[in-house]
């Protein structure tokens, strides 16, 4: 009998997708991520949630930094810098670990948020922006981003509406900047699924949580098939 070893082992694992959820301040990435790691576990599918900046001990201190406005002061070259460092992290130590014993990954934002809030919010030169992708990503892209779309205003009124009810949840770096900063910011998220259309796909965030959850889940069956042909939830 051939000797069982680790390299065996992970080439009769099956295959693992990677799943990103993008959008604005307010559309229900989070809710909808937790949502999505339930219906697959409902029909036997392991995975894992995860969240950028974020998802490590390292990455989760550069996310304090960053969201408690210190980095400003920087600049957003130096943000989307942070950001990378942070992903880079993040892949090497949960998503590609993961993904290798062939578990799902789900993450709540990833390299698109970069793309949209310092690139083409923010300004960032596209050459620095795909420099940091290159080294950060490390070769792990998305199987399928779900890109939350909702209208500015009404994103922009559950933020200041959430704020509202808990009496310590200030509102973060980005929460804070007003309407036009937003809209600008929901344009580009759109511009970059118009541009990846066979990766990215736009659903309609101003739904019940519910029901945007059975639109993810089913975008989910599409794209992958032969893993949750005939389920439903």
């Amino acid at each position: 009998m051939k000797k069982l070893t680790k390299d065996n082992i992970v080439k009769n694992i099956p295959n693992a997708h990677f799943i990103t959820f993008e959008g604005g301040e307010g559309v229900g990435k989070s809710t909808q991520a937790k949502m999505l790691l339930k219906n697959l576990s409902n029909v036997g599918i392991s995975a894992t949630t995860t969240r950028e900046p974020g998802g490590t001990p390292k990455a989760e201190a550069i996310r304090e930094f960053i969201l408690s406005g210190k980095s400003e002061q920087w600049g957003v070259n130096a943000e989307a810098i942070l950001f990378a460092c942070a992903r880079l992290n993040h892949v090497n130590d949960v998503i590609a670990p993961n993904l290798k014993y062939g578990r799902w990954v789900i993450s709540d934002r990833f390299h698109d948020s970069t793309r949209a809030y310092q690139g083409l919010t923010g300004g960032v030169d596209e050459k620095l922006i795909g420099a940091l992708e290159k080294l950060a990503l490390n070769s792990y892209q998305p199987d399928l981003t779900i890109l939350l779309d909702m209208d500015a205003k009404e994103a922009f009124e559950r933020v200041a509406q959430r704020e509202n009810e808990f009496d310590d949840n200030l509102p973060d770096r980005f929460e804070k900047e007003d309407l036009t900063w937003h809209k600008k910011l929901r344009k580009g998220f759109l511009e970059i699924a118009k541009n990846n259309p066979n990766r990215i796909i736009v659903i309609d965030a101003s739904l019940d949580a519910d029901k945007l959850a059975k639109s993810v889940w089913n975008v989910v069956r599409e794209k992958f098939p032969e893993e949750t042909l005939g389920v439903s939830v």
